[in-house]
């Protein structure tokens, strides 16, 4: 290496281990897009120790209470890529705020309903603010920590919403046991109202690139997460060979590869298909596909293990998960700090197989006749895991891409991420219908013990993609030596058109 590239790298690393720190408006930026997003992950599998109540209250039948899980996972799913292209044009903060406000009146609303019905309707509709809030949780927060800064707020900002991932279930059994599961909903309300004035007085406004909204790319790429999510959530309840199965996930993989195919000719795509061509960016996005179908699909079965299993209540099966818990809160913040020194792969690698090796550890002791105190060690071994994984494949992906494609990126990483968690729970629970049920204890178990091997399966699958994520040294070397990044190269490579459009800045304008 010359002297001249010697002295650059040298000065790369003594700046990479400063890090400057958190202003006011970068801590109330992490605060309130970490709540707000707690809030979503919460709502996704709040739900579900309360399922026995809702029945019970509404009368509903199996195949209702489904769909108050799968409404929400459909219109989230579906809506995530849209929300993303129109805060890139319309302005992230001002779709942040109106997720929260969509999603807060839809809580009081299923709180409110009378009936299966309309509450299905209204967590559609909370799906609907979710889209919003999620993707511009993590754009707001890009924007506000550039550099360095990102990886330490992303970590921080996983630890809040991967608990909400795990504690879902603990929030939902507490109140569902101590109140009424109409509280589940409820206590949206307050935080919503409260989130709103204080995000739009204390987060800056920013856009995307001046472009043409890609309303061919919205149409096509809604339809076909549309069609893959009904597909699997659908799967199990009419067979997954039937018609309406097979029809709507192929419908669903024709309209992918119809929006792939567009969006590589069209003058200004909503996603431009060159990121995929850097490791991180596609090395991120298929670890964390692979990661959430793990931790979510493990989730759903944990919670019913302990219940069915085991003999827990609702609140003792959320509290049993707090190893889980714990973990996620204590170490994904260290592990942001450590993404730049260490870079993504190690952390991607190493937590992934951890995360594989605590299943692979619970399909071989879980057992109604061993209780639940064999499961703390692996628990614990798992979360460890996650918190190694999720800051670091966030910041993979949003890293890979330049300041003004961070929009897109993270509406892929989140549609990738709900799908993955959908993908999860369909293929697990499949597994363990498969090869257990409902009838006693140990047939219960049974199908766990099939479901977990497949879940570890996953989740080394999940530490193979990390593997494709560069290493800190291979990135230093490619800085130093000037080679060209395809997520750095000007976006208007991939548009001719679009060489002549004035920039739109990236950076904040404004805080009112």
């Amino acid at each position: 290496m010359s002297r001249e590239k010697t002295s650059a790298a040298e000065a790369a690393g003594s700046a990479d281990t400063a890090t400057p720190r958190m202003t006011a408006p970068q801590r109330w930026t992490l605060a309130l897009a970490s709540v707000a997003s707690l809030m979503v992950v919460l709502d996704m599998l709040v739900v579900t120790t309360a399922l026995n109540k809702i029945r019970l209250d509404l009368g509903a039948s199996m195949a209702e209470l489904e769909w108050t899980i799968t409404a929400f996972t459909l219109s989230f799913a579906v809506l995530l890529m849209p929300a993303s292209a129109l805060g890139d044009r319309l302005g992230r903060r001002r779709m942040f705020l109106t997720g929260i406000a969509i999603f807060t009146v839809a809580s009081a609303a299923c709180a409110l309903a009378p009936d299966t019905g309309l509450l299905i309707g209204a967590r559609a509709v909370q799906g609907v603010g979710s889209a919003l809030i999620m993707p511009h949780a993590m754009v707001l927060l890009s924007v506000a920590f550039p550099g360095r800064q990102r990886a330490k707020a992303l970590g921080t900002f996983s630890s809040v919403t991967g608990l909400g991932t795990v504690g879902g279930p603990v929030v939902g059994g507490a109140i569902t046991q101590g109140l009424d599961w109409h509280w589940i909903f409820w206590v949206n309300v307050p935080i919503g109202l409260l989130l709103m004035p204080l995000a739009r007085a204390k987060t800056a406004e920013s856009t995307g690139p001046a472009r043409r909204l890609d309303v061919a790319g919205l149409v096509l790429v809604t339809g076909a997460a549309f069609g893959l999510v009904w597909g699997l959530v659908r799967g199990n309840a009419v067979g997954w060979a039937g018609a309406e199965t097979v029809g709507t996930l192929a419908a669903g993989g024709v309209l992918a590869v119809a929006f792939v195919v567009w969006e590589l000719r069209v003058d200004a795509p909503m996603l431009p298909m060159r990121f995929f061509r850097v490791p991180a960016f596609s090395g991120g996005n298929a670890a964390g596909f692979l990661m959430y179908a793990t931790t979510v699909g493990v989730t759903f079965l944990l919670t019913q293990y302990l219940q069915v299993g085991l003999g827990y209540d609702p609140l003792a099966t959320g509290l049993r998960l707090i190893p889980w818990t714990l973990t996620l809160t204590l170490i994904a913040p260290i592990t942001g700090a450590l993404v730049p020194r260490v870079g993504e792969r190690p952390l991607l690698v190493g937590g992934l197989t951890l995360l594989a090796v605590a299943m692979g550890w619970i399909a071989l002791i879980a057992g109604p006749d061993r209780g639940y105190a064999v499961l703390v060690a692996p628990l614990v071994l798992g979360g460890c895991g996650l918190s190694f994984a999720m800051p670091a494949a966030q910041n993979a992906v949003l890293g890979a891409v330049p300041p003004a494609a961070v929009g897109a990126a993270s509406g892929v990483f989140n549609t990738l991420r709900q799908l993955g968690s959908t993908f999860g729970v369909a293929i697990l629970a499949a597994v363990f219908a498969a090869n257990g049920g409902y009838g006693s204890a140990k047939a219960f178990g049974d199908g766990f013990d099939a479901a977990m091997k497949v879940a570890a399966a996953l989740a080394l699958g999940a530490a193979v993609a990390g593997w494709w994520t560069p290493s800190r040294r291979s990135r230093a070397a490619a800085a130093t030596s000037g080679s060209d990044n395809p997520a750095s190269d000007n976006p208007a490579s991939d548009n001719p058109a679009a060489a002549t459009a004035p920039p739109r800045s990236e950076t904040p304008v404004g805080s009112r």
